[in-house]
Parts: structure tokens; C-alpha cells; sequence
């Protein structure tokens, strides 16, 4: 019996210390995730502020912590693939598209961002409502030709999106953003119609006035 009792005490000391060890882990991966979500905020305030030079030094940062997440989590996939880990990267997926998109004028791919395709699904979901507020910005300075540009990026995200029809176990929380961007994609539609029409009659009234005036 003490034969018996010595194997499982061994093994649980064994497995004590595995687990000690991942929980470790753990708790510096979270460190990591909520600093990453922080930076990300960040990056896409200071884009809407204008300030794409200090996002884009604030976007280094966070692809250095993305670098020190990958390699923290390369032998510990349970911890990798999880809620925690994507929650982080997919706001990691969103400053860059942002970012890429409205300061550079491209769109980094999801191989060059190095995560994995869920959280850039999620970011790429999120993505569609930030740039919903860039339009917004773009129409109050009544810069509507510009406006119209990105809606048309906002546009194409969701149509391409609404192909990946797969279960939510497969990406979990796209069918939700996808259904989300449904309707900011039409809501953004009608502002951007309502704001050119407005344009439109005051540009018309004024000419009106003018002639009259001329008329005299």
C-alpha cells in the first residue's frame, strides 16, 4: 500500500508543480493582455485626436508586448487560446487595422499582425464601429467626399465578413459583431445621405440669396 500511496503522492507533487508554474504564467500573460488593452485604447484616441505620431510610437509598444505575449504562451497553448488572451489581441487587431487604414492608408494583414484568426475576426468586427466615429468626425468638418471613403472600407469589411458564415465555435462572437455592423453600415449610410443633403439645400439657398441680390 505504501508503494501505491508513494506513486500518486509523486504524481501529485509532480502536477503541483506543473501548475504552479502555468499559474505563473498566467498571471504575467494577464499583466500583459490588460497593458496591451490599455495601449490599444490608447493608439485609436490619439488617432481620433489627429496625433498619429505619437500613436504610432504607442503601436510599437504594443506590438513589442504582442512579441513578449507569443513568446510567454508558445509552450502553454491552453492559456494561449483563450477568452483572456483573444480579448487582448482582438483590441491589439482593431488599433492596427485602425491605425493601418486612417494614418498609413493600408491595411496590415492578419499574417503581419502574428495572432491568430479569431481575435483578428474580432478586431476586424470592432474595426466597423470605429471607423462608423471617424466618419462621423469627417462629416461634422463637413468633409463628406472623404467621409464617403471610409464608408466604403466600413462597407466591405462587413460584406466580406458576412461571407464567414461558420458556427460560433469555430469564431466565437463574429456572428454577434457581424450583426452589429449590419446596422451601423446602414445607420452611417443615411448620416452621410442627411449631411450631403444638407449641404446641398444650404449651398442652394445661398445661391438663391445671392441672385436675388444681384438682382437689385
Amino acid at each position: 500500500m505504501e508503494s501505491i500511496v508513494g506513486v500518486i503522492k509523486g504524481d501529485l507533487e509532480a502536477i503541483d508543480s506543473i501548475l504552479s508554474r502555468k499559474d505563473a504564467v498566467r498571471e504575467e500573460a494577464y499583466r500583459l493582455v490588460r497593458e496591451l488593452t490599455r495601449s490599444s485604447g490608447d493608439i485609436i484616441v490619439l488617432v481620433h485626436r489627429g496625433m498619429g505620431r505619437e500613436a504610432g510610437s504607442r503601436l510599437e509598444a504594443a506590438r513589442n508586448l504582442v512579441r513578449r505575449l507569443n513568446e510567454l504562451l508558445r509552450e502553454h497553448p491552453d492559456i494561449y487560446y483563450t477568452g483572456m488572451v483573444y480579448n487582448g489581441l482582438s483590441e491589439y487587431a482593431e488599433a492596427e487595422l485602425f491605425y493601418g487604414i486612417t494614418v498609413e492608408g493600408r491595411a496590415p494583414s492578419w499574417r503581419e499582425l502574428e495572432i491568430p484568426y479569431v481575435p483578428y475576426l474580432q478586431g476586424l468586427g470592432d474595426l466597423v464601429g470605429e471607423l462608423r466615429r471617424y466618419v462621423v468626425e469627417l462629416l461634422d468638418k463637413g468633409l463628406i467626399d472623404e467621409a464617403r471613403k471610409y464608408f466604403n472600407v466600413m462597407e466591405e469589411v462587413y460584406i466580406n465578413l458576412r461571407r464567414l458564415d461558420y458556427p460560433d465555435a469555430l469564431t466565437p462572437g463574429l456572428r454577434h459583431k457581424v450583426d452589429v455592423a449590419s446596422r451601423l453600415v446602414e445607420d452611417t449610410r443615411i448620416l452621410i445621405l442627411a449631411t450631403r443633403n444638407a449641404y446641398a439645400g444650404t449651398s442652394l439657398a445661398g445661391r438663391e440669396t445671392g441672385e436675388g441680390v444681384e438682382h437689385r
